[in-house]
Order: C-alpha cells, then structure tokens, then sequence
C-alpha cells in the first residue's frame, strides 16, 4: 500500500524528527507525560509511621500527624492518617496524600455500593482483596497503606503493597519510620493483648519512630475497630492518649 505522507512536507517533518509513520495500532490519545523529580518534590507526602494490631476484641491502629513537601519542608503537623471507610474497618494514609485520599474515596464507594446492591457490609478479607486489586491497577500514587477491620470471622490487619500486595498478620507497620517502630512493637507484643494493651504498644512504637523518623511525629491518631463500628481520637502531643 502506498504511503500517502511519501514526499510530501508532512513526511519530511517525521524524517526530521527521527520518527516514522503512526502506527495505526496504537492508542490515538497519546501517553501520559514521564514523571520528574520536579514534580515529585512537588507532592505532599505522610513520610509516616502506621502501626496496626489486632486482638481478639477488634483492632487498633495508631499514626502520627506528619505531612511533608518533597520529603524536606513539615507542609501539615494535622494530617489524619486514618479513616473509616467501612463500618467496621478503617485505612491509613501512606505516601503520597493526594494518591492516599483518592484511593480511600474509591473504596468508600465501592463499600456502600456493595451494601446497597446486596443488603450486608462487605467482608474484611474482600475489602483487602479491593485494595489490592486497586493498588495495583489504579493511578494511586505511591502507598502502602494498613487496613484493620472486624467481621463475623473477627478481627483482622492486612498491609497492602504498592504493586497491590496483600499480606495479613496479627500486627504491621507501614511507613518512613517504621524500622525504629518494629523494634518498640516487638519487644512490647505480646500474644492475647486486649485492647488497652495494644492500644499502649501502638502509641509506643509511634512515639519512637517519631523521635527518630523526620517524616513522623506531631502528635498521634488512634482508631479503635471493633464490631461496633470506628472510633478515631486525635492528640497534638504523646501525653494522656
């Protein structure tokens, strides 16, 4: 078939510019722009320390308050790195706060839409399997966030990767400080902690990584998940939680 760009003007622009013909297969709408340190360094990020344990009564999940500009500049110290986006489950916020908010207002809706189109609350281990399914094939930028909920199986923590990984287990840390956490959760866990207990173990190893981590500190969020529902308390320092 002939090429109807051949000698033509038009052809001697793509010669010029090291290109051939389109390719008729391709997508007509083009590629999304490469992304640059530039813009990155623009981007709010929780650097962030979550902590979530689970017990036989329900689940707590611990944050700081740290938002960062670029990884240098304290951009927020009130960020709410945890919410609830079911009735009995909530989420934390890690990495990037745009890419986290819009991946919580996505599971949100797909929680109440499964609700309203078959009358009961989605289970834990299908809500972990949606995020997974959607950390891996949606346009979230960057997180590794924690979810904790309660079901008719009981309670539950899962970590769910960037590249959509799913991994539960009875506690887990996400989050820019969570090496320095780790050491002060594991050396205070214990197996059959209630709730208190794990609510002090939580606090604990958010404390530590935030003396530490310059991307966590400013005070602590605690979610209590239990069967009957979410309960997120907010404190600006360490003191009193």
């Amino acid at each position: 078939m002939r090429d109807p760009y051949a000698g033509s003007d038009f052809s001697q622009n793509i010669e010029r510019h090291g290109v051939g013909p389109a390719d008729p297969t391709e997508p007509e709408i083009g590629s999304f722009p490469e992304e640059s340190g530039g813009d990155r360094d623009k981007v709010n990020e929780t650097g962030t320390t979550t902590v979530g344990i689970s017990t036989e009564d329900g689940v707590i999940i611990a944050t700081d308050m740290r938002a960062s500009l670029g990884g240098r500049f304290v951009s927020n110290k009130t960020v709410q790195k945890v919410e609830q986006i079911h009735p009995t489950a909530a989420l934390t916020l890690v990495g990037s706060v745009g890419g986290a908010q819009s991946f919580i207002r996505s599971l949100r809706a797909e929680v109440n839409l499964y609700e309203a189109r078959r009358g009961e609350d989605m289970s834990i281990n299908a809500l972990a399997t949606l995020a997974g399914n959607f950390a891996r094939g949606g346009p979230f930028f960057a997180i590794n966030p924690i979810l904790g909920g309660v079901d008719d199986d009981g309670a539950h923590v899962y970590s769910i990767d960037p590249a959509g990984g799913v991994m539960k287990d009875d506690y887990t840390i996400t989050g820019s400080g969570l090496t320095v956490a780790y050491g002060t959760l594991e050396d205070r866990y214990e197996d059959g902690l209630d709730m208190d207990g794990a609510r002090d173990a939580a606090v604990a190893a958010v404390r530590a990584a935030a003396e530490r981590d310059t991307g966590s500190g400013n005070g602590v969020y605690v979610a209590e998940v239990t069967a009957e529902g979410v309960d997120i308390e907010g404190f600006e320092n360490f003191d009193g939680v």
